[in-house]
C-alpha cells in the first residue's frame, strides 16, 4: 500500500475513537433504527453470525438486509453475489466526471447511497438514515475501521453492528478467501458461474504470472509519486504484492521503511536509490501518474522509465477473484515484455 492525499501515509493511528455519541439524537431525526419499518423486510432467513478478523463475533437475528460498506469492499462482495443487500457506500465512489471510481468495480453506484466520497466525509447523519444492519470495511491496522474517520468513529459504530476484514501482513490469497467466506454467510452462492468463472481466471493468471517471473527475471519496485516524495513501497506487507512475491516476483524490497511499514519516503532527488527494471506504478486517483511526473528530471532519468517500462498498479485492490485477476494479469504481460533495464 502507497500513501493517499486522502489519509494519513502510515495508516497508524488513523481511527482512534473519538468524538461524542449522539445517537439516540441521530435515530430520532432519522425515524428510528434498525427496528424500524423497512429494516430486514422480508428477512427470514434466521440467526446469522460471522467472526471477523479482530476476533469478533457478530450476531445479528437475521442475516443483514442493509448493509454499508467502505467502497472497494462493497465491490467484493458483489463480485461475490451480494448485491441488492448493499444499500450505502463509503470512500472513493463517484469521479468528478460522474463515472464510477475503479474502486467500485462492477457496483453500480447510482442504486447505492454515497455517504461520503473521501476520506472524512463520512456523513452520519445520512449513514443512519439508511438503518444500516451491518457495517463492514477493511483493517489495515489492528482494530481499525478502514476510511471510519476517528473524530466520529463513536457516532457511528453504535448504529449497527461492524464487521472488519484484515487487509494487510497477509497474502492476497488468503483476504480474498476470507471476503468469500463473509459473503457465503451472508447468502451468496459460491458455485455460481460467475464466481467460479471468476476463480478460474484468477488462477490461471496467478500461473501466467509465475511463468513470466521465472523466464524473465526482472527487478520491479511497487512505488507511487507525490509533489514532494516517491514511495518505495514493502512487498512485506502489502497483501498484492506478497502474493506476486509468493508466485516468484522478484520485488524490491526497501530497506529503510516508514513508522507502519508499508514505504520508504524518498526524495526525489533519491528516486534512484533502488534500480528496478519495471515500476509498478500506484494509480489511484490521489496520486500522480506518468504525464504528473514528467517533468520531474530524476522520474525521466529512472532506468524503467528510460525502457518505458511502467504498469498500473492498483495499490488497494479489490479482494474478490474478479477484482484480482485482471491485475495479476496485467503485471504478467509486463514482466514478459520487459527487458533488463539496470
Amino acid at each position: 500500500m502507497s500513501p493517499s492525499r486522502n489519509v494519513t501515509p502510515s495508516r497508524r493511528g488513523i481511527l482512534a475513537a473519538g468524538g461524542a455519541v449522539g445517537i439516540g439524537a441521530l435515530l430520532a431525526a432519522c425515524g428510528g433504527g434498525k427496528g424500524s419499518e423497512g429494516a430486514n423486510k422480508g428477512a427470514d432467513t434466521g440467526p446469522w453470525s460471522f467472526t471477523d478478523d479482530r476476533k469478533q463475533k457478530v450476531s445479528l437475528k437475521n442475516t443483514p438486509q442493509r448493509i454499508v460498506a467502505f467502497t472497494g469492499t462493497a465491490a467484493a462482495l458483489h463480485d461475490f453475489g451480494i448485491d441488492d443487500q448493499i444499500v450505502g457506500v463509503f470512500g472513493p465512489t463517484k469521479l468528478k466526471n460522474g463515472k464510477a471510481d475503479p474502486q467500485a468495480g462492477d457496483l453500480d453506484i447510482d442504486k447505492v447511497t454515497i455517504i461520503g466520497n473521501a476520506y472524512n466525509q463520512f456523513n452520519v447523519e445520512k449513514y443512519a438514515s439508511l438503518r444500516p444492519d451491518l457495517l463492514v470495511t477493511n483493517m489495515y491496522e489492528p482494530g481499525a475501521l478502514w476510511f471510519v474517520p476517528d473524530d466520529s468513529k463513536d457516532k457511528i459504530t453504535p448504529l449497527a453492528k461492524t464487521v472488519a476484514i484484515t487487509s494487510s501482513r497477509v497474502s492476497l490469497l488468503k483476504i480474498i478467501e476470507r471476503y468469500a467466506e463473509l459473503a457465503k454467510s451472508l447468502g451468496a452462492d459460491l458455485q455460481a458461474k460467475k464466481v467460479t468463472d471468476a476463480k478460474a481466471r484468477f488462477e490461471k493468471a496467478s500461473e501466467a504470472l509465475r511463468k513470466a517471473a521465472k523466464s524473465h527475471p526482472v527487478k520491479v519496485l511497487a512505488c507511487s509519486g507525490s509533489p514532494d516524495l516517491f514511495y518505495a513501497s514493502n512487498p512485506g506487507i502489502n497483501a498484492d504484492l506478497m502474493y506476486y512475491k509468493s508466485l516468484g516476483v522478484d520485488l524490491i524490497v526497501p530497506d529503510k521503511l516508514d513508522k507502519g511499514g508499508y514505504f520508504e519516503s524518498l526524495s526525489w532527488e533519491n528516486a534512484d536509490k533502488y534500480k528496478a527494471d519495471v515500476l509498478l506504478l500506484d494509480n489511484r486517483t490521489a496520486t500522480l501518474q506518468p504525464k504528473d511526473l514528467a517533468a520531474k528530471p530524476s522520474w525521466s532519468k529512472l532506468p524503467a522509465v528510460k525502457a518505458d517500462q511502467i504498469t498500473p498498479w492498483s495499490s488497494e485492490p479489490r479482494f474478490s477473484y474478479a477484482g484480482a485477476a485482471p491485475l495479476i494479469e496485467s503485471l504478467a504481460k509486463a514482466i514478459e515484455g520487459a527487458k533488463k533495464a539496470t
